[in-house]
């Protein structure tokens, strides 16, 4: 299985004051910090190998997972350094570790997907990445991905059609040569890359019909919490 990047770098703001003292990865939920889920479910999935993206109190997650043994994963860390990178800037720092492919989480998604299936979607697509999406409606945000019969037309945060129906699900695969033209140490957002790939036709896509679960409000919280106890 490819390695993952874990995006675990941002500010967090819609959380605080909760995340004034900790990062967003060590919310807890369902009784432990939400990264403990997250790796027990990766490991799961077969994943071996994880690079945390860090930023904000990142320090504190390396404290907490350490080299990642725990959970029979090897962790690393790619820290922003001096300034915040953003989304794109800290996987385009953390190439050097994840190789030449490899899957994109974000640090406060749980997502219930088979990553094997994506992986072999991915490999049979002959793009430089692909995206999974669910048909969203504008229900869990504004939906942002024109996706039909099967293919990625066009991702857009900034400019949406009428032909959007769906939305980014949460995890992505890259090639690390989709980030060949963007600077290092520069900070971009991930989703100007997708959206950039999307015009290019270089950006699969992958239909989930299973909703996703997050933390990155105080709603998405209550709602992982609640997932994460019925699984228990």
């Amino acid at each position: 299985m490819f390695p993952v990047a874990i995006l675990a770098g941002g500010l967090a703001t819609r959380l605080r004051p909760i995340t004034q003292t900790i990062p967003k990865a060590l919310i807890e939920v369902a009784g432990k910090p939400f990264i403990d889920h997250q790796l027990e479910y990766l490991r799961t999935q077969g994943i071996t190998s994880v690079v945390l993206c860090i930023g904000y109190l990142g320090e504190m997650i390396q404290e907490i997972v350490g080299d990642g043994s725990r959970w029979g994963i090897h962790v690393q860390y790619s820290p922003d350094g001096p300034k915040l990178l953003g989304t794109g800037g800290a996987l385009k720092q953390a190439l050097p570790m994840l190789g030449e492919q490899f899957f994109v989480l974000y640090g406060d998604s749980y997502l219930p997907i088979d990553f094997a299936r994506v992986q072999t979607a991915f490999l049979g697509s002959g793009r430089l990445a692909l995206m999974t999406v669910l048909r969203n409606q504008n229900l869990w945000d504004r939906s942002n991905v024109w996706f039909e019969n099967e293919e990625l037309i066009e991702y857009n945060k900034e400019v949406v059609t009428t032909q959007m129906h769906y939305i980014d699900y949460g995890l992505g695969v890259l090639e690390s040569k989709a980030l060949n033209n963007y600077p290092s140490g520069q900070a971009l957002d991930l989703s100007r890359v997708y959206n950039e790939l999307s015009l290019q036709k270089q950006l699969a896509g992958y239909e989930v019909f299973e909703r996703f679960y997050e933390i990155g409000s105080h709603q998405g919280i209550a709602d992982t919490q609640n997932y994460l106890m019925r699984k228990k």
